[in-house]
């Protein structure tokens, strides 16, 4: 219960405040810190040590690069870590795993892992606690569908050994001794927890410990000698707490909707930590004792929000096809459906990632200024287990569009608000989503903001690190996959003489992972072929990208920008 101490301010490495730091690791003991800097929001980052103790940095550093995973071993000889190369001859990028030990340059890094694996691939280090194993995963793109899972053992400096290959599924877990805890949908789409003995881990000796249920799990934690399971049920988060036997003993119960995070802590520790937040409740962290299920506040937000005034309720609507979709809103107690609010319609539906209600600024100051936030949980997404997921990739993209686009009709529908005051968001896959919506729906909205998109589809797998989303999306190289992917390619459905709503398109030139030429060109083609007095914007910052990079206060600068555009397009007063 200490006072809290800065160790690292990225606020003095420039003078336009634009390098950030990011925590890597700390060891073991608490002695030793591991953090990465940024310049701007690219995804690459060098990588500082410091003593803790004496706030000196350590001589060891590391260049520069996309780094995906790194862990340093316990007693603080070595460093295993991945990081994209370059091979000869190559433009595109390869991942492979790197041992490095303490006191030597980088230069000098062994790799040790990653031969056979190409450009849409990713490899990453997880070294067990106590030291004894190291684990390494090799994931197939970016979908987090195909994982293959292999083995060391440090304490004897055995081999590397397969103990997952070409099952095609997801696979990460937590060692325990000499057990692996796995989370993993093999031959469970709404995953399960397995117990794989490290010393004889054939697939026909893994023991299921918590099995597959109507509901998917969404995170497992092992602390205090308890198994802390997050699952989503309706996309509304619900913990269960059980012996390593699988024996259930009881829930953690949450005051409202909303989020909780993982439970972190030690297996040998009666203490753990999780953090909870809704829409309107800033986030707050637990502490945890799984001896007893006593819990305390250990840190809480101080956010001038009133949470007692802002509603939270989830409802379903029918999409195109009749699937039924769950959706959050948001809006302030006492709202009159009249068809007359402003309402903030965003989503993202893609990558088997999961959106659930956690504080958004957003979403309570939209709800402040008397309208409604709305967040569907669109296909493509992992709220319901990898058949939703699937249902919203490849061939069945088209899915994710409707999906949105039955969102904002049933909002019209059911009198939360009217076309001419309906405003879209999304970023990434989500400004993909956004950018279909607009092009295949201009009518139905009036004013869209679309950040770091992905918008030609039919060019997009040819720069950055894009190849890894072709497991997602397919690629237009393809002759069975071209025509759905040109079908909704956003940039190929700009129809000159339409009129468009109004547009804000934000990207930067840091941006290393979704090239800014997407918002550039498709800026540039929605101007020409507009037909609507409503303006087409291109908000470009020539240091921001994916991974932020921004300073607080050019961040709030940013988001004023972007609220008062849509407050101008929607007529309302701030």
């Amino acid at each position: 219960k200490g006072k809290d101490e800065v160790l690292v301010d990225p606020n003095q490495m420039s003078a336009d405040q634009t390098t950030s730091v990011g925590i890597v690791d700390v060891t073991e003991d608490g002695k030793w810190l591991i953090y990465n800097i940024r310049q701007g929001g690219k995804d690459e980052a060098s990588v500082r040590m410091m003593d803790i103790d004496t706030r000196k940095e350590l001589p060891d550093q590391m260049a520069e690069a996309r780094y995906s995973g790194m862990q340093m071993l316990p007693d603080k000889s070595g460093i295993y870590y991945s990081k994209a190369i370059y091979p000869p001859g190559e433009k595109r990028t390869i991942s492979r795993l790197f041992y490095h030990v303490m006191g030597t340059p980088q230069a000098e890094d062994k790799m040790i892992f990653g031969e056979g694996y190409g450009f849409t691939d990713t490899v990453s280090p997880d070294v067990s606690l106590d030291g004894r194993y190291l684990l390494i995963y090799a994931s197939h793109g970016s979908s987090g569908d195909n994982t293959d899972v292999y083995i060391k053992d440090l304490k004897n400096n055995g081999p590397i050994t397969t103990i997952v290959k070409d099952l095609k599924a997801s696979f990460g877990g937590t060692i325990v001794g000499d057990h692996l805890y796995a989370l993993t949908n093999y031959q469970a789409p709404n995953r399960r927890l397995i117990d794989i003995d490290l010393r004889n881990f054939a697939p026909a000796n893994w023991k299921v410990v918590v099995p597959e249920s109507p509901h998917v799990i969404s995170g497992v934690s092992l602390v205090g000698g308890k198994i802390f399971v997050n699952y989503l049920e309706n996309v509304i988060t619900r913990v269960k707490v059980f012996e390593p036997s699988g024996k259930w003993l009881h829930d953690i119960t949450f005051p409202t909707i909303g989020t909780a995070g993982g439970m972190s802590g030690r297996m040998d520790r009666d203490e753990g930590f999780y953090s909870f937040s809704g829409y309107a409740q800033p986030s707050t962290i637990y502490r945890y004792i799984p001896s007893t299920g006593k819990q305390e506040v250990w840190a809480r937000l101080n956010v001038p929000v009133n949470s007692a005034e802002i509603e939270t309720k989830q409802v379903w609507y029918p999409s195109k096809d009749g699937t039924k979709i769950p959706m959050f809103l948001v809006y302030k107690k006492g709202t009159k459906l009249d068809g007359s609010h402003p309402t903030f319609l965003t989503g993202y539906g893609g990558f088997n990632l999961r959106q659930t209600p956690g504080f958004s600024s957003t979403a309570a100051f939209w709800a402040e200024h008397g309208g409604v936030f709305a967040l569907p949980n669109l296909r493509g997404g992992g709220e319901f287990g990898e058949k939703w997921h699937q249902a919203g990739m490849f061939e069945n993209k088209q899915n994710v569009f409707d999906d949105f686009i039955g969102a904002a009709e049933w909002l019209i529908q059911n009198k939360y608000t009217n076309s001419g005051k309906l405003a879209i968001s999304g970023g990434s896959n989500g400004g993909l989503l956004v950018g279909a919506a607009l092009t295949q729906r201009p009518d139905l909205f009036q004013a869209v903001v679309c950040s770091y998109p992905l918008l030609d589809m039919v060019r997009y797998d040819k720069f950055l690190v894009a190849k890894f989303w072709v497991t997602e999306y397919g690629s237009a190289e393809d002759a069975k996959q071209f025509p759905y992917i040109y079908k909704y390619s956003p940039y190929h459905n700009v129809r000159p003489g339409t009129r468009y709503p109004a547009v804000l398109f934000i990207t930067g030139d840091s941006d290393t992972r979704v090239a800014p030429l997407h918002a550039r060109k498709m800026t540039a083609l929605l101007q020409a072929a507009n037909a609507s007095d409503r303006p087409i914007l291109l908000h470009y910052d020539t240091k921001a990208g994916h991974s932020g990079g921004l300073p607080v206060s050019k961040q709030i600068d940013d988001q004023t920008d972007t609220l008062s555009f849509l407050f101008w397009q929607l007529g309302v007063t701030p």
